[in-house]
């Protein structure tokens, strides 16, 4: 597979940052006793997966890029399962959550779609 040139040339990380950086403004507004517990896993979660695009895109092979990228589809999903419990425990409103976890659905479609197309070495 053609690599871009830089991992912030793929549109899949780029998405991804977006997502942490509302990731970030959302949980400034969760509860001060929440900020070594939730708001920080949540955000670890949001993190981690831009982190492990990047990471991935550096490796030399298509094999080293997919583990990196099904990291960070792994931590796309406890980001969600995190979003959902934040929603259920009223740290975050129905309209938000919903804003977010669709994000998080567009980067796990752009995750599957470039899963699929690397090659397995």
């Amino acid at each position: 597979m053609a690599r871009t040139r830089h991992f912030k040339d793929l549109q899949v990380w780029q998405k991804a940052m977006q997502l942490t950086r509302d990731v970030y403004a959302s949980t400034a507004r969760f509860p001060k006793t929440e900020a070594f517990g939730m708001t920080s896993q949540i955000r670890r979660s949001a993190v981690s997966v831009p982190s492990n695009i990047a990471e991935g895109h550096g490796r030399l092979t298509d094999r080293g890029f997919k583990v990196f990228l099904a990291n960070a589809r792994g931590s796309l999903f406890e980001l969600e399962t995190q979003l959902q419990l934040a929603e259920d425990f009223k740290y975050i409103d129905a309209t938000a959550a919903r804003d977010l976890l669709e994000k998080c659905d567009e980067v796990a479609r752009m995750l599957n779609g470039l899963l699929s197309v690397l090659k397995t070495e």
